[in-house]
Protein backbone atom coordinates (compact mmCIF):
# COMPACT_ATOMS: atom_id res chain seq x y z
CA UNK A 1 0.00 0.00 0.00
CA UNK A 2 1.34 2.88 -0.97
CA UNK A 3 2.25 6.46 1.68
CA UNK A 4 -0.66 8.40 0.11
CA UNK A 5 -3.11 5.55 0.30
CA UNK A 6 -2.37 5.19 3.94
CA UNK A 7 -2.64 8.81 4.56
CA UNK A 8 -6.15 8.65 2.74
CA UNK A 9 -7.34 6.10 4.92
CA UNK A 10 -5.89 7.84 8.31
CA UNK A 11 -7.47 11.10 7.01
CA UNK A 12 -10.74 9.08 6.31
CA UNK A 13 -10.81 7.02 9.63
CA UNK A 14 -10.32 9.91 11.94
CA UNK A 15 -12.39 12.60 9.83
CA UNK A 16 -15.49 9.75 10.11
CA UNK A 17 -15.05 9.92 14.25
CA UNK A 18 -17.99 11.41 16.59
CA UNK A 19 -18.99 12.15 19.89
CA UNK A 20 -21.04 9.47 21.59
CA UNK A 21 -21.98 10.02 25.10
CA UNK A 22 -18.75 11.85 25.96
CA UNK A 23 -16.39 9.52 24.16
CA UNK A 24 -15.48 9.27 20.45
CA UNK A 25 -17.02 6.58 18.51
CA UNK A 26 -16.96 5.69 14.70
CA UNK A 27 -20.40 4.30 13.21
CA UNK A 28 -19.88 0.58 12.05
CA UNK A 29 -21.76 1.38 9.35
CA UNK A 30 -19.11 3.51 7.93
CA UNK A 31 -16.67 1.57 8.63
CA UNK A 32 -17.71 -1.19 6.70
CA UNK A 33 -17.23 0.38 3.57
CA UNK A 34 -13.78 2.08 4.69
CA UNK A 35 -12.83 -1.50 5.98
CA UNK A 36 -13.24 -2.47 2.10
CA UNK A 37 -16.89 -4.82 2.71
CA UNK A 38 -19.56 -4.09 0.49
CA UNK A 39 -22.07 -6.25 2.38
CA UNK A 40 -23.36 -5.73 5.89
CA UNK A 41 -24.35 -9.17 6.38
CA UNK A 42 -20.07 -10.14 5.78
CA UNK A 43 -19.08 -7.41 7.86
CA UNK A 44 -21.47 -8.75 11.17
CA UNK A 45 -19.65 -11.77 11.22
CA UNK A 46 -16.41 -9.89 11.74
CA UNK A 47 -18.28 -7.71 14.57
CA UNK A 48 -19.13 -10.79 16.04
CA UNK A 49 -15.92 -12.21 16.08
CA UNK A 50 -14.75 -8.85 17.86
CA UNK A 51 -17.47 -9.06 20.17
CA UNK A 52 -16.40 -12.15 21.26
CA UNK A 53 -12.63 -10.84 21.62
CA UNK A 54 -13.99 -8.25 23.50
CA UNK A 55 -15.77 -10.45 26.21
CA UNK A 56 -12.94 -12.86 26.01
CA UNK A 57 -10.32 -10.21 27.13
CA UNK A 58 -13.28 -9.72 30.20
CA UNK A 59 -14.29 -5.78 28.65
CA UNK A 60 -18.02 -5.54 28.90
CA UNK A 61 -19.25 -5.88 24.87
CA UNK A 62 -22.09 -2.75 25.74
CA UNK A 63 -19.05 -0.81 26.81
CA UNK A 64 -17.66 -0.50 23.05
CA UNK A 65 -20.15 -2.08 20.86
CA UNK A 66 -23.57 -0.32 21.80
CA UNK A 67 -26.48 -0.32 19.49
CA UNK A 68 -27.50 2.97 18.17
CA UNK A 69 -30.12 3.41 15.26
CA UNK A 70 -28.69 5.78 12.19
CA UNK A 71 -30.46 7.97 10.00
CA UNK A 72 -29.58 7.55 6.36
CA UNK A 73 -31.14 8.90 2.80
CA UNK A 74 -33.31 6.66 1.29
CA UNK A 75 -33.67 8.45 -2.23
CA UNK A 76 -35.85 11.34 -3.07
CA UNK A 77 -35.55 13.35 0.17
CA UNK A 78 -36.42 10.70 1.93
CA UNK A 79 -35.04 9.15 5.45
CA UNK A 80 -34.44 5.99 6.90
CA UNK A 81 -33.56 4.63 10.17
CA UNK A 82 -31.57 1.66 9.99
CA UNK A 83 -29.29 -0.24 13.04
CA UNK A 84 -25.96 0.82 13.53
CA UNK A 85 -23.34 0.32 15.96
CA UNK A 86 -21.16 2.55 18.32
CA UNK A 87 -17.73 1.60 17.82
CA UNK A 88 -15.02 2.74 20.57
CA UNK A 89 -11.28 3.03 19.30
CA UNK A 90 -10.78 0.17 20.87
CA UNK A 91 -13.89 -2.02 19.47
CA UNK A 92 -12.22 -0.46 15.74
CA UNK A 93 -9.15 -2.40 17.41
CA UNK A 94 -10.92 -5.47 17.74
CA UNK A 95 -12.86 -5.68 14.54
CA UNK A 96 -9.59 -4.90 12.30
CA UNK A 97 -7.71 -7.56 14.27
CA UNK A 98 -10.67 -10.01 13.27
CA UNK A 99 -11.04 -8.91 9.83
CA UNK A 100 -10.11 -10.77 6.37
CA UNK A 101 -6.20 -9.51 6.65
CA UNK A 102 -6.20 -10.31 2.55
CA UNK A 103 -8.00 -6.67 2.47
CA UNK A 104 -5.30 -4.20 2.21
CA UNK A 105 -8.05 -2.22 4.27
CA UNK A 106 -7.90 -4.40 6.98
CA UNK A 107 -4.01 -4.99 6.65
CA UNK A 108 -3.97 -1.04 7.56
CA UNK A 109 -5.74 -1.11 9.88
CA UNK A 110 -4.27 -3.98 12.28
CA UNK A 111 -0.74 -2.48 11.59
CA UNK A 112 -2.63 1.38 12.27
CA UNK A 113 -4.49 0.06 15.70
CA UNK A 114 -1.50 -1.73 16.97
CA UNK A 115 0.70 1.48 16.64
CA UNK A 116 -2.09 3.33 18.12
CA UNK A 117 -2.35 1.43 21.12
CA UNK A 118 1.19 1.04 21.70
CA UNK A 119 1.28 4.90 21.32
CA UNK A 120 -1.69 5.05 23.90
CA UNK A 121 -0.09 2.57 26.88
CA UNK A 122 3.43 5.04 26.16
CA UNK A 123 1.66 7.92 26.94
CA UNK A 124 0.07 6.35 29.70
CA UNK A 125 3.29 5.04 31.15
CA UNK A 126 4.87 8.54 30.69
CA UNK A 127 2.21 10.51 32.52
CA UNK A 128 2.72 7.23 35.61
CA UNK A 129 6.49 8.10 35.38
CA UNK A 130 5.93 11.90 35.73
CA UNK A 131 3.63 11.89 38.49
CA UNK A 132 6.03 9.67 40.28
CA UNK A 133 8.65 12.41 39.71
CA UNK A 134 6.42 15.25 40.24
CA UNK A 135 5.69 13.19 43.69
CA UNK A 136 9.07 12.73 44.83
CA UNK A 137 10.04 16.42 44.34
CA UNK A 138 6.64 17.14 46.43
CA UNK A 139 8.02 15.52 49.35
CA UNK A 140 11.25 16.84 48.98
CA UNK A 141 9.70 20.04 49.57
CA UNK A 142 7.80 19.32 51.80
CA UNK A 143 10.65 17.44 54.11
CA UNK A 144 12.76 20.79 53.78
CA UNK A 145 9.90 22.78 55.03
CA UNK A 146 9.51 20.09 58.08
CA UNK A 147 12.86 20.12 58.45
CA UNK A 148 13.51 24.20 58.87
CA UNK A 149 10.13 24.43 61.36
CA UNK A 150 11.62 21.49 63.90
CA UNK A 151 15.02 23.25 63.86
CA UNK A 152 13.25 26.79 64.98
CA UNK A 153 11.98 24.51 67.92
CA UNK A 154 15.04 22.77 69.09
CA UNK A 155 15.30 19.79 67.00
CA UNK A 156 18.74 19.75 64.77
CA UNK A 157 19.32 17.54 61.04
CA UNK A 158 20.39 14.55 63.66
CA UNK A 159 17.06 14.97 65.12
CA UNK A 160 15.11 15.52 61.75
CA UNK A 161 16.35 12.25 60.48
CA UNK A 162 15.47 10.58 63.49
CA UNK A 163 11.91 12.03 63.62
CA UNK A 164 11.64 10.77 59.88
CA UNK A 165 13.18 7.23 60.55
CA UNK A 166 10.53 6.47 62.80
CA UNK A 167 7.73 7.83 60.79
CA UNK A 168 8.77 5.75 58.42
CA UNK A 169 8.59 2.69 60.83
CA UNK A 170 5.29 3.82 61.60
CA UNK A 171 4.27 3.94 58.24
CA UNK A 172 6.20 0.60 57.10
CA UNK A 173 5.93 -1.03 60.41
CA UNK A 174 10.41 -1.43 59.87
CA UNK A 175 13.11 0.10 60.18
CA UNK A 176 14.33 1.89 57.78
CA UNK A 177 17.54 -0.66 57.64
CA UNK A 178 15.11 -3.43 56.94
CA UNK A 179 12.62 -1.71 55.05
CA UNK A 180 15.70 -0.35 52.33
CA UNK A 181 17.28 -4.90 52.78
CA UNK A 182 13.32 -6.22 51.90
CA UNK A 183 13.02 -3.85 48.70
CA UNK A 184 16.77 -3.89 47.67
CA UNK A 185 17.16 -0.79 48.24
CA UNK A 186 21.41 0.65 48.31
CA UNK A 187 22.29 1.67 51.88
CA UNK A 188 23.63 4.92 50.71
CA UNK A 189 19.94 6.14 48.61
CA UNK A 190 16.87 7.32 50.21
CA UNK A 191 14.04 4.94 50.69
CA UNK A 192 11.91 7.42 49.01
CA UNK A 193 13.61 7.27 45.38
CA UNK A 194 12.43 3.84 45.00
CA UNK A 195 9.00 4.19 46.58
CA UNK A 196 5.98 4.00 44.32
CA UNK A 197 3.60 6.81 43.88
CA UNK A 198 1.61 6.08 46.59
CA UNK A 199 3.61 5.55 48.84
CA UNK A 200 5.50 8.96 48.29
CA UNK A 201 2.99 10.55 48.86
CA UNK A 202 1.63 8.83 51.74
CA UNK A 203 5.15 10.20 53.36
CA UNK A 204 4.52 13.38 52.39
CA UNK A 205 0.88 13.83 53.90
CA UNK A 206 1.97 12.41 57.18
CA UNK A 207 4.81 14.68 56.86
CA UNK A 208 2.59 18.17 55.67
CA UNK A 209 0.32 16.86 58.64
CA UNK A 210 3.14 16.78 61.23
CA UNK A 211 4.42 20.30 60.12
CA UNK A 212 0.83 21.37 60.35
CA UNK A 213 0.68 20.25 64.40
CA UNK A 214 3.46 21.11 65.25
CA UNK A 215 2.92 24.67 64.44
CA UNK A 216 -0.58 24.68 65.75
CA UNK A 217 0.44 22.87 68.85
CA UNK A 218 3.42 24.68 69.45
CA UNK A 219 5.53 21.52 70.09
CA UNK A 220 9.05 21.98 70.94
CA UNK A 221 11.68 19.64 71.05
CA UNK A 222 12.09 16.36 69.79
CA UNK A 223 10.44 14.05 72.09
CA UNK A 224 6.47 15.62 71.63
CA UNK A 225 7.50 16.03 67.92
CA UNK A 226 8.67 12.44 67.24
CA UNK A 227 5.82 11.42 68.81
CA UNK A 228 3.25 13.62 66.66
CA UNK A 229 4.69 12.49 63.38
CA UNK A 230 4.70 8.99 64.82
CA UNK A 231 1.34 9.08 65.28
CA UNK A 232 0.21 11.05 61.47
CA UNK A 233 2.48 8.01 60.22
CA UNK A 234 0.27 5.64 61.79
CA UNK A 235 -2.81 7.61 61.12
CA UNK A 236 -1.50 7.58 56.99
CA UNK A 237 -0.78 4.18 57.34
CA UNK A 238 -4.30 3.15 59.27
CA UNK A 239 -6.39 5.02 56.12
CA UNK A 240 -4.15 2.72 53.59
CA UNK A 241 -5.11 -0.64 55.26
CA UNK A 242 -8.58 0.26 55.57
CA UNK A 243 -8.83 0.38 51.57
CA UNK A 244 -6.68 -3.00 51.69
CA UNK A 245 -3.09 -1.64 51.02
CA UNK A 246 0.20 -2.61 53.06
CA UNK A 247 2.42 0.02 52.12
CA UNK A 248 5.67 -2.37 53.21
CA UNK A 249 4.55 -5.42 50.47
CA UNK A 250 3.92 -2.93 47.56
CA UNK A 251 7.04 -3.71 45.20
CA UNK A 252 9.87 -1.53 44.93
CA UNK A 253 9.17 0.95 41.50
CA UNK A 254 12.53 2.25 39.47
CA UNK A 255 15.02 4.47 41.06
CA UNK A 256 13.41 7.88 40.37
CA UNK A 257 16.54 9.52 39.51
CA UNK A 258 17.13 7.01 36.68
CA UNK A 259 13.88 7.74 35.58
CA UNK A 260 14.44 11.36 35.68
CA UNK A 261 17.44 10.96 33.36
CA UNK A 262 15.70 8.12 31.20
CA UNK A 263 12.72 10.85 30.56
CA UNK A 264 15.01 14.30 30.43
CA UNK A 265 16.89 12.00 27.79
CA UNK A 266 13.92 11.26 25.64
CA UNK A 267 12.82 14.57 25.70
CA UNK A 268 16.13 16.12 24.36
CA UNK A 269 15.66 13.41 21.45
CA UNK A 270 11.99 14.59 20.57
CA UNK A 271 13.00 18.46 20.77
CA UNK A 272 16.27 17.36 18.47
CA UNK A 273 13.76 15.47 15.45
CA UNK A 274 11.54 18.48 15.73
CA UNK A 275 14.40 20.71 15.12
Amino acid sequence: MKSDQIAILIQKFEGIRYDYEGIECWSAREMQSLLGYSKWENFEKVLLKAKEACKNAGSDINDHFPDVRKVIEAGKGAQQEISDIALTRYACYLVAQNGDARKQEIAFAQTYFAVQTRRAEIIEERLLQYERIKAREKLSQTEKQLSGILYERGVDDKGFAIVRSKGDQALFLLSTQLLKKKMGIPDSRPIADFLPTISIKAKDLAAEMTSLNVQTKDLRGQTPIEREHVDNSSAVRNMLLDRGIQPENLPPAEDVKKLQRKLNSDEKKVLKNTK
